[in-house]
């Protein structure tokens, strides 16, 4: 069977830089001291989209044309394209046909847009590569993750609001006969909090009714136990290390959701894998959402952390809870 490779990776993020003086001085002026959280959650600054050049399509576009530079490919040779986002700019047409249209692909090529929240590029990816594998016809799939979510958090929410940064990233997969590449992927489920996180937070029927107010309509996030999928993510990577006849050892690079930097400490502790292996770059992008794991796997190809070869782990978490794990040999 063909290897399913990652041939290029790139990521976008907008030039707005806001740091978090910003967010304790509003909330300050709220009555919230949001210090602490800032402190758990990792965050330093974020890139925030100014509205009128980035939102989440123009981001993955940027990031798409980026990958296919570096990768000296060009849209016509992509035989798959890909969107995945939690907050698409478009629900028709899909996000995938437009950046089909602004690539200037071929009529033969599949396009299809994909939500899973902010576990969805990683699943958009695990699943694009089972595809490859049973279809011989796809030489090259884009895949492209982008969330827009600062615009849709309330500004009176301190768990939203100083939370999310705006970013995207793309990743060009390659049919390859060398080796490397998609090995093996697990999913865990636990719908129990599926009514935690919701957006928009009174439904789509009802955003025209006259009765919802800005608050309805934008993210709703009920207070939860952050660390509640850290157990799965563990017990996770370690079963597909097990039954891939590998340790934490011979993993490189540990490419995580970039949600919480106290979920990859507590992650890594419980692998007692080297704090080093765990790539963490939400101190200066914020919360991207669907685009961190693979904004983080790009940094450590660039910083040389990550090089061919390598093997690694790709985790992220969406709402409610789905949780794909994935395992490459880059």
């Amino acid at each position: 069977m063909d290897s399913i490779t990652i041939r290029q990776a790139a990521y976008y993020h907008p030039e707005r830089v806001v740091h978090n003086d910003f967010y304790l001085n509003h909330f300050n002026n709220l009555g919230k001291d949001i210090e602490r959280f800032l402190q758990v959650m990792g965050r330093e600054r974020r890139y925030i989209a100014d509205g009128e050049e980035d939102n989440a399509f123009t981001m993955g576009l940027k990031a798409a044309q980026k990958a296919l530079l570096a990768a000296g490919l060009t849209g016509e040779d992509m035989d798959m394209i890909v969107f995945a986002s939690q907050t698409p700019e478009y629900t028709y047409p899909t996000n995938a046909l437009l950046l089909h249209h602004r690539l200037q692909g071929k009529h033969r090529t599949i396009t299809m847009d994909s939500n899973a929240n902010c576990a969805g590029m990683v699943t958009a990816v695990e699943q694009t590569s089972r595809y490859m594998q049973s279809n011989s016809n796809v030489q090259y799939a884009l895949v492209v993750g982008c969330d827009h979510s600062s615009i849709h958090c309330n500004p009176d929410d301190e768990i939203t609001y100083p939370n999310f940064g705006d970013a995207a990233a793309a990743v060009i997969l390659e049919r390859s006969t060398e080796g490397y590449g998609f090995i093996d992927s697990l999913y865990y489920i636990d719908s129990e909090g599926s009514g935690n996180i919701m957006f928009p937070a009174c439904g789509l029927s009802n955003i025209y009714d006259g009765n919802s107010t800005p608050e309805q309509i934008r993210i709703r996030w009920t207070p939860f136990d952050g660390t509640v999928c850290v157990d799965a993510a563990i017990n996770d990577i370690k079963e597909l290390l097990t039954r891939n006849g590998l340790t934490h050892n011979d993993i490189s690079a540990f490419c995580l959701s970039q949600f919480s930097l106290k979920n990859i400490e507590l992650i890594q502790t419980g692998l007692t894998a080297p704090q080093e292996k765990f790539i963490y770059v939400g101190d200066e992008f914020g919360y991207t959402g669907t685009s961190s794991p693979f904004i983080a796997f790009q940094k450590g190809v660039e910083d040389g952390r990550i090089k061919k070869g390598d093997y690694v782990f790709f985790w992220s978490v969406g709402a409610g809870w789905q949780i794909p794990t994935m395992l490459f040999r880059y």
